[in-house]
């Protein structure tokens, strides 16, 4: 079929924590996600890899992705790099990826795990002005995210943030190796693979600018890992509740939000169907996913903000009065139960609760769709003929029996990778029209 009907609007892919491998790894999903627009004449929507630092604080990662497609050199701002302890500029990008991105050509965001904490990130600070007047938050079109840790989650703690003084990092756990790894490729930066870019241009921090001592001592205290300008501490729940405070994440009028919500069920329950390869993946996941079913929240301080809704939720249904929860998400009796079930309930990296949107739901706009909605089963027989889609407001969809993994970022060919990568197609091809139509 020919391609000559209206062009769609690109799509802009942000992956996560410690991901930057881009199409190597995301495979053959575009033949999925293009079928809604090619299968009506319409040309294929345009994917865009965007690499940003794999470990860098949500900050730096929003203005590499700024920059990067735009072009010119990145500007991390001056009091935010004073305050950090890093250069104000980074690397210079001579080629834009979309340099033509503005209000009038807005741009589809997706983003996996921390990618999706950063496309909110992202629209923040176009929205208060960070990359000048001309900037808008609405040359973001759509936030659509799986598996992103808006809220924080527990399992920084498990893997050795300091829980009652974060950003400290416990010495000798599995996030202070992972620290001293980091260093390690920053200074052998040079002559490593571009698959182990990390964005640390502004740190200085390769042996062609740190001296051998300096690297020394880096590995045995890093200032980065240690510090609030690094991924670790932006997925605590401290974190989370300082960026709310400020209303990062609030939506905008203009915006399409979408988040898919993973969570894992029983691993006995799936080994049955499921191949050799997924079990590979599978079950390391349900490990993680135990401790972080079973993590003490009463040892973290600050207290986190949600845990004072989840007391409210659960005083209220010892009262039998309405504990103002959604509907829809957890089939459970009361609200206390709920909210808690939400805490517990996770894809292996991530609580379920966190993956929804920034924020309660009573201090946003969101539709929560039912679990038996589910978008991974019968897409063969689907119909995707839905509503005009409405801005500013997130849409909640759960993927159920799905860990952190399973749709992105590594390409399998399952059928649940299929399904997704369908539904995502239809629900952007439903924005563009909207988009198209929209008055002027």
């Amino acid at each position: 079929m020919h391609d000559s009907g209206p062009q769609s609007v690109p799509l802009v892919i942000v992956e996560g924590f410690l991901s930057s491998a881009g199409a190597i790894v995301w495979g053959n999903f575009e033949q999925h996600s293009n079928f809604a627009c090619q299968s009506n004449g319409e040309h294929a929507r345009r994917t865009i890899f965007a690499s940003v630092g794999p470990v860098s604080s949500l900050h730096d990662r929003a203005c590499e992705l700024f920059y990067s497609l735009k072009g010119g050199t990145v500007d991390y701002g001056q009091k935010h790099s004073e305050e950090n302890g890093h250069a104000r500029f980074g690397r210079k990008y001579e080629a834009a990826l979309y340099p033509e991105w503005s209000a009038d050509r807005p741009l589809h965001f997706f983003g996996h795990s921390m990618g999706g904490p950063t496309i909110i990130k992202l629209q923040w600070l176009l929205a208060t002005g960070f990359f000048g007047k001309e900037c808008s938050p609405d040359m973001i079109l759509s936030v659509n995210t799986v598996s992103s840790p808006f809220r924080g989650t527990q399992l920084v703690y498990s893997l050795g943030e300091d829980r009652r003084n974060a950003p400290a990092v416990r010495p000798f756990s599995p996030g202070d190796l992972l620290a001293k790894g980091v260093h390690v490729a920053a200074y052998l930066a040079p002559v490593l693979p571009r698959i182990f870019d990390l964005h640390a241009d502004a740190r200085g921090l390769s042996f062609r600018e740190a001296s051998l001592g300096s690297f020394v001592r880096q590995l045995a205290k890093s200032e980065w890992a240690e510090s609030r300008d690094a991924t670790p501490y932006d997925a605590t729940f401290e974190a989370a509740d300082e960026r709310e405070a400020m209303r990062e994440g609030a939506v905008h009028p203009n915006t399409y939000y979408r988040s898919y919500s993973a969570s894992l069920a029983d691993a006995s329950a799936q080994a049955s169907s499921a191949s050799w390869v997924s079990r590979l993946f599978t079950w390391p996941m349900h490990a993680v996913s135990a401790v972080i079913s079973n993590f003490d929240f009463s040892t973290l301080r600050p207290i986190p903000a949600f845990m004072e809704t989840v007391a409210a939720a659960r005083r209220a249904s010892k009262m039998g009065t309405n504990a103002n929860v959604e509907d829809g998400v957890i089939d459970v009796a009361t609200g206390g139960d709920y909210l808690s079930a939400a805490l517990r309930a996770n894809d292996g990296v991530v609580p379920l609760f966190s993956q929804w949107h920034p924020f309660e739901c009573r201090s946003t706009r969101c539709k929560h769709y039912s679990h038996n909605d589910s978008i991974l089963e019968g897409f063969e027989t689907k119909s995707y003929s839905h509503s005009p889609p409405e801005a500013g407001v997130w849409n909640v969809h759960h993927l159920s029996n799905t860990h952190h993994f399973s749709v992105v970022p590594f390409w399998l060919g399952t059928q649940s990778q299929k399904a997704f990568w369908l539904d995502l197609g239809h629900w952007l091809r439903a924005i563009d029209a909207a988009h198209r139509n929209r008055p002027t």
